[in-house]
């Protein structure tokens, strides 16, 4: 199956990953592990490239309900961003992402998230979008806000971090809000 690819603009794309990303995505989460861990959990167990090795494969031998893609600024590899916890029969899914430290601040991934949320809504027939975001990772926050999404509360001790139970911003978009 040829992987997914959405070009966002002139300087940034979307392509499903792959085993070409290993390396990249490896190098990223350790180059940059305090950074990054500060909110994703999975940078403490990536200690080699087997972890990253096996989230992709497991992702490549799923059944591609849910949607990885790496992000590429001209044509470097940045972050990650996609398509999880995906409810069909409901035709709900939520939005997860990360970008390299050196990248953010750039409107790469919101302008990523606006490409997945068309693609979600046009090309896969979602109704309901959701982005979750720490409460107190404001950066993270203010990308559904951009995005015109509402507000629906907090989610109490909704994730586990290394530094504990953290709550969680809870952002919907519904299709004929887009």
């Amino acid at each position: 199956m040829k992987p997914l690819k959405l070009i966002v603009n002139q300087n940034i794309s979307l392509k499903e990953i792959g085993f070409e990303y290993l390396r990249p995505i490896y190098y990223i989460i350790d180059n940059q592990r305090e950074y990054l861990s500060e909110w994703l959990f999975f940078v403490d167990l990536t200690t080699d490239l087997s972890y990253t090795n096996q989230f992709i494969e497991s992702y490549l031998n799923s059944d591609r309900i849910n949607l990885t893609m790496a992000i590429s600024f001209n044509k470097q590899f940045v972050g990650i961003i996609g398509l999880k916890d995906s409810d069909l029969e409901n035709k709900k899914t939520e939005i997860g992402y990360w970008i390299s430290e050196k990248y953010q601040g750039n409107g790469i991934v919101t302008l990523a998230c606006k490409a997945l949320i068309d693609y979600a809504f046009n090309s896969l027939n979602y109704n309901r979008i959701q982005i979750k975001a720490a409460t107190l990772n404001l950066k993270s926050r203010k990308i559904p806000e951009r995005l015109n999404f509402s507000f629906e509360g907090i989610e109490r001790d909704g994730e586990l971090h290394k530094h504990g139970f953290v709550d969680l911003a809870i952002y919907s978009l519904l299709k004929n809000e887009f």
